[in-house]
């Protein structure tokens, strides 16, 4: 199955689940409705059309992009053709490589790292626990 570029606007959640940016059409809409995703810095609905070089805003999880809408498709595709859809800004690529960094430093607690029952009980004994 061709994918085919098309030339008339596309609404703003068939375009990011083209786009690879939510699983389903669902999670798009969701996403648009919770005020999660702008459009040239306004806030849409998930009727709005796009056209390329619209400039769109999305905040998923704790990230947020900003990509440059540089192709329009209404069918998903593979992630290769996605991935030319959109144009991700300096500042949202600085942005990422930030949160990574900040990710990869903030040690998590893991299960490796849990205390035994012994151990528990030592701690709450330092700490003046029974």
């Amino acid at each position: 199955m061709q994918i085919k570029e098309l030339d008339e606007p596309v609404r703003i959640d068939k375009w990011l689940w083209a786009a690879r940016f939510f699983k389903t059409r669902g999670l798009a809409a969701e996403a648009i409705n919770g005020g999660k995703v702008h459009v040239d810095d306004a806030r849409v609905k998930t009727s709005k059309k796009i056209k390329p070089g619209m400039v769109v805003t999305i905040s998923i999880s704790q990230s947020l992009r900003t990509v440059i809408v540089s192709k329009l498709f209404d069918k998903r595709g593979p992630a290769s053709v996605a991935q030319t859809m959109y144009e991700e800004t300096e500042e949202s690529l600085k942005r990422q490589k930030e949160m990574a960094e900040l990710r990869r430093l903030n040690v998590q607690f893991s299960p490796a790292n849990k205390p035994n029952k012994k151990e528990r009980r030592q701690i709450r004994q330092f700490k003046g626990g029974n």
